[in-house]
């Protein structure tokens, strides 16, 4: 699949304010400075579509892209960065909740995970919250390149290992890196898959 149009739509601080759910929609979330702009503006092959930024925690929007005029792509608030307030923090995971719970026609949400760190708290208790839900979900692993490939590869087994002691089948996993492009056809055709399925 080539994503031929994206444009931004809106943004909102209040699920029930999100476009009409009318389309498919791919969300992706993960922890602050986790690359989640940088892997939007990859898969839609445009530099600035997803604003980034240096500082953590900057996205505190649901952000809606449209894509080809068929389908939504979610751009979601971090989540676990510490310098935020108490009040914040609870105030973001509210409205995270509400948007996963309410968005009936929400096809995916990916995870998205640096692949240069061990298993990290925040994204084990996000990832087995998720899995309880029902709502179907990737892990993606991202900045690939910044590692060597032996040191990505132990580092996934690592991960893998520590994922399998709490599930029996692991969700789809995808490892990406914005520079080089890697996971970009891979994670379209996912999404034009299960587009397809929807029909």
């Amino acid at each position: 699949m080539q994503i031929k149009e994206a444009t931004f739509l809106t943004s909102s601080v209040d699920p029930k304010n999100c476009p009409a759910p009318n389309k498919p929609e791919y969300a992706f979330i993960g922890r602050s400075n986790v690359g989640k702009s940088s892997l939007l503006n990859m898969l839609c092959n445009r530099r600035k579509l997803a604003r980034i930024s240096g500082t953590p925690g900057k996205t505190r929007l649901i952000n809606h892209f449209l894509i080809d005029n068929s389908w939504y792509m979610v751009d979601l608030p971090g989540y676990g960065y510490a310098k935020l307030s108490k009040t914040e923090r609870e105030k973001f995971k509210k409205m995270i909740a509400e948007y996963l719970n309410e968005r009936t026609n929400l096809a995916n949400l990916f995870v998205l995970v640096d692949s240069r760190h061990a298993p990290v708290k925040s994204d084990l208790e996000f990832i087995q919250n998720i899995g309880s839900t029902g709502i179907p979900f990737s892990i993606v692993f991202t900045k690939t390149d910044k590692l060597k490939p032996a040191e990505l590869e132990k580092n996934l087994a690592v991960y893998q290992e520590r994922l399998y002691e709490d599930w029996e089948e692991l969700p789809p996993i995808f490892l990406t890196s914005s520079t080089s492009k890697e996971g970009r056809e891979e994670m379209l055709r996912y999404i034009e898959n299960i587009n397809k399925s929807l029909v």
